[in-house]
């Protein structure tokens, strides 16, 4: 059966009879979502010390020109943080801003490219942009950097234990093939896959309502996926105008139709990684899925539907993290 025939036959059934019968909306979830894969492409080559390695690197503030900020700053994973610093835009080691919300990192090489516009095609080419743009990490160019890990006995040792048999292997490529390697390590595991593998007390009532709605209204026009997005590219305000002049990716591809387009955000943890949107303008979830709801589906959402459909999207919090967060 095609999906748009299975929703409508779902519409017409009603929410009484999906409530009664969590199987039938698993089976219809299953059309469009899928569990979180056990590992991200190119891990197949990941070594432990290349991991350790990127690990080091991920948190070391020496990669900044003043020694102030590490890739952790702004995407931050540490006490039970979601990968990223809940600002708006972040400031960089010499104290401007960037122009654009940091994404979160958990997660992020399973998604279509990097960045919102999409300029980096893989987690490694990824690593190596924010060292050297200025408003950034601001290091001055590649051999800077090669130069001052050489300069640490400690990086030696771990850069020649994560990539043996080269004669130098403390190169700007492989810092990048290092951090990309840790942060591989990163995925999620939250209720929602739990829900999709079969498990139908992982979600309640509400969070099976919110899901119901999500599918019913049309977010899966864009939300799809084992990331639940973050595999194509859009335009923010499709149908009622969204006010940004910030082109997205048509500053990459000059391409007249990808203007106003960014990368569809990855909903899993979306609940610990506000603000929202490309400018980080939107404080609140159900503010972000009431907006969304409008501008891009033309749908105004009752309050009731908006809190089952921010409801389901805690569903999507990794497990761990979530536990950390009721602790705070």
């Amino acid at each position: 059966m095609k999906p748009a025939v299975l929703v409508g036959m779902v519409t017409v059934l009603g929410w009484a009879a999906l409530a009664a019968d969590p199987d039938a909306l698993r089976q219809k979830a299953r059309f469009f979502f899928e569990p979180l894969p056990d590992k991200m492409p190119g891990a197949e080559h990941d070594t432990p010390e290349r991991i350790e390695l990127g690990r080091k690197l991920y948190f070391d503030n020496r990669l900044s020109v003043n020694n102030s900020q590490s890739c952790n700053t702004c995407h931050d994973i540490t006490g039970g943080k979601a990968g990223v610093d809940n600002l708006p835009t972040s400031p960089g080691a010499l104290g401007q801003r960037g122009e654009r919300n940091s994404p979160t990192v958990l997660n992020a090489g399973f998604h279509i490219a990097q960045f919102w516009d999409g300029r980096a095609k893989d987690l490694k080419e990824q690593a190596k942009g924010p060292i050297l743009n200025p408003v950034e990490m601001a290091m001055p160019s590649e051999a800077a950097v090669e130069e001052k890990l050489r300069g640490i006995p400690e990086y030696r040792e771990l850069f020649a234990k994560a990539f043996p048999g080269q004669s130098e292997p403390i190169t700007y490529d492989n810092l990048a093939e290092a951090i990309a390697a840790f942060e591989r390590t990163l995925i999620t595991r939250d209720r929602f896959d739990d829900f999709l593998k079969g498990d139908n007390q992982a979600l309640n009532q509400r969070e099976l309502r919110g899901l119901d709605l999500f599918i019913n209204i049309g977010c899966i026009t864009c939300h799809t996926g084992p990331l639940i997005g973050g595999n194509s590219f859009q335009k923010v305000g499709l149908i009622h105008p969204y006010e940004t002049p910030d082109l997205g990716r048509y500053a990459v591809t000059k391409d007249e139709a990808d203007k106003f387009k960014f990368k569809v955000p990855s909903l899993r943890n979306v609940a610990l990684t506000a603000p929202y949107f490309h400018n980080g303008r939107h404080a609140e979830l159900k503010e972000a899925v009431i907006l969304m709801a409008y501008i891009q589906l033309d749908r105004k959402l009752s309050d009731e539907e908006a809190d089952a459909i921010v409801a389901w999207l805690h569903s999507l919090t990794d497990k761990q993290l979530a536990r950390a967060s009721q602790k705070q």
